[in-house]
């Protein structure tokens, strides 16, 4: 079958916009049709009819064959029928041919816009239809310009726009950059193009991640959460399903091979790899990091709260650069965080007991009233030890059901709950001052130990030789009556206990050392010169001094 040259115009249209070849050609009639209303202005039915083979387009004015006419735009008699179609009967329809070669320009541009829309529209609907089911894909695609804020970009068949706030803060493009960039969503009622991508996304570190990371790939690693601000720092919580497997260290890869591929794609944005935990305290612990956490405590579980302890040092890292360190690992979680410092919470914890001793004790901690007294207290508006001990008989008694007998109870109650407080010190004290009396006795005995006892122990500090002399010298017993003794034994005890008054009195113990050891000297040459004396002859009544005598003498 031939087919015209209008036929095959709309068929290489319709392969280069991948649409229906027929919705080309009922774009085609509808735009005759508004063109014929246009120029007959005229509310008669019209149809239009493409003939492929001549390519000519034919349009028709249907009536209803009727006996009486209502509606000439709609209906006709049947003799009128009849002169058209000899075989028209009632209650048929005639269709009646309207020229179409008196159309003029106007007409025809008008036919030229209504084509131009209808294949427009057709072509967003081919776009959203191949393009709905692809939200969150990883597709590459090339800048194609720049329109104010947005880059639109090409995606082969389909254009796609970036808007400002799906850009990397530090990004510039240029025309026929390449990209990588996710597929964020598809507007179909948008004017321009209809896929949005995003390189801001968090959707794009995750795809990233599969591309880059096989574990992620087959499911034995599962990334649970990501927080992302982009271009600046990324967390990634992943957890493994193989306990073989390391989670943190296949997405880091070896020497840091695979996240660094990532942080090249994405311009150097950092990216912290975290290990997922189902327990928020000790997943709120990795979160954190690099920060050492002390402490993590749940404030509210239903309003998802977090208290978090770090030492002063850790503080400003576990916050982060304008809290962002923070700001994502409470992202990441789900949950509220806030966190403090050691000096911090000790501040709020004594400023917390402060505040609760300014309010005073409670009246259940009164020792010898019951329930129900402390009921009518209560309803009474005193709630405090120090509310009840400031009220007079009088304001007691106009309490309901407190008689005179209640009131002097309650009064000598509160005098022993203070009485008590007041003896409590005065206890402690009283324990203080007799641990330091039994110290400063167990001093005295110390100090009234006998030199015998400290001699002892000399000895059994020092070395064997000096022991042994130390022994020696304590086993000989100082001479009751030194006049009465031989010169030797003298001499002995004299040196014991000059030795012993050495060792107590320091400076003057060396100058008695010094006066003994001359006095020694003396009396060993003595006793020479007395031998000498003695075995030779003598000499012609000469007699001869010791150096004693001589110095007896002067």
């Amino acid at each position: 079958m031939t087919t015209s040259l209008l036929y095959q115009t709309i068929d290489q249209l319709s392969r280069e916009k991948g649409i229906d070849p027929q919705i080309i050609i009922s774009a085609v009639e509808d735009a005759i049709l508004v063109a014929t209303r246009k120029y007959y202005k005229s509310n008669e039915d019209l149809q239009s009819h493409f003939n492929k083979e001549t390519g000519a387009i034919e349009v028709y004015a249907v009536k209803k064959v009727v006996e009486q006419v209502a509606d000439p735009d709609h209906e006709m008699t049947l003799d009128q029928a009849r002169k058209l179609e000899p075989e028209a009967a009632l209650e048929t329809e005639i269709k009646i041919p309207k020229p179409t070669e008196v159309l003029g320009r106007i007409a025809a541009q008008t036919a030229k816009q209504v084509i131009f829309q209808k294949v427009r529209e057709a072509e967003r609907d081919t776009v959203y239809a191949e393009y709905c089911n692809r939200v969150g894909e990883l597709v590459n695609c090339t800048v194609k310009r720049l329109e104010g804020p947005e880059v639109i970009v090409e995606l082969g068949r389909a254009e796609g726009r970036m808007p400002r706030r799906d850009q990397l803060r530090l990004e510039t493009y240029q025309i026929g950059d390449r990209l990588r960039a996710v597929i964020k969503e598809v507007d179909r009622a948008a004017r321009g193009p209809q896929v949005v991508v995003s390189r801001a996304d968090a959707m794009l570190v995750q795809r990233l991640f599969e591309m880059e990371v096989p574990e992620i790939y087959d499911g034995t690693v599962v990334i649970r959460a990501i927080a992302r601000e982009a271009g600046e720092r990324s967390k990634v919580a992943v957890f493994s399903k193989d306990p073989d497997v390391d989670c943190v260290g296949a997405c880091v890869g070896m020497k840091g091979m695979r996240v660094q591929s990532i942080i090249r794609e994405l311009r150097g944005e950092k990216i912290d790899i975290i290990e997922y935990n189902d327990d928020a305290i000790a997943f709120a612990g990795n979160a954190l990091s690099p920060a050492k956490i002390n402490h993590v405590s749940i404030v509210d579980a239903e309003q998802k709260q977090l208290e978090v302890i770090v030492d002063d040092a850790q503080l400003s890292l576990a916050i982060g650069k304008k809290g962002q360190n923070v700001r994502l690992a409470a992202k990441l979680l789900g949950w509220h965080i806030d966190i403090k410092s050691e000096e911090e919470k000790r501040q709020e914890i004594e400023s917390q007991m402060a505040a609760m001793a300014r309010r005073g004790a409670p009246i259940t901690e009164l020792q010898g009233l019951g329930e129900k007294t402390l009921d009518k207290l209560r309803n009474h508006g005193v709630e405090t030890v120090e509310q009840l001990a400031q009220m007079t008989p009088d304001e007691l008694t106009q309490i309901q059901g407190i008689g005179e007998k209640t009131v002097d109870k309650i009064r000598k109650v509160v005098t022993d709950y203070f009485e008590q407080g007041e003896a409590a010190p005065q206890a402690e004290a009283g324990a203080e001052a007799e641990s330091g009396v039994a110290a400063e006795s167990g001093a005295q005995q110390q100090a009234e130990e006998t030199p015998e006892a400290a001699e002892a122990d000399a000895a059994e500090e020092a070395p064997t030789g000096e022991a042994e002399a130390a022994a020696s010298e304590a086993s000989v017993e100082p001479p009751i009556e030194p006049e009465a003794q031989e010169p030797a034994q003298a001499e002995g005890a004299e040196e014991i206990d000059t030795t012993a008054a050495d060792q107590d009195q320091g400076p003057e113990g060396e100058e008695l050392r010094t006066a003994q050891q001359e006095e020694e000297t003396a009396a060993s040459e003595g006793s020479d010169v007395e031998a000498v004396e003695a075995a030779t002859p003598n000499d012609g009544g000469k007699t001869r001094s010791s150096p004693g005598e001589i110095e007896d003498k002067q």
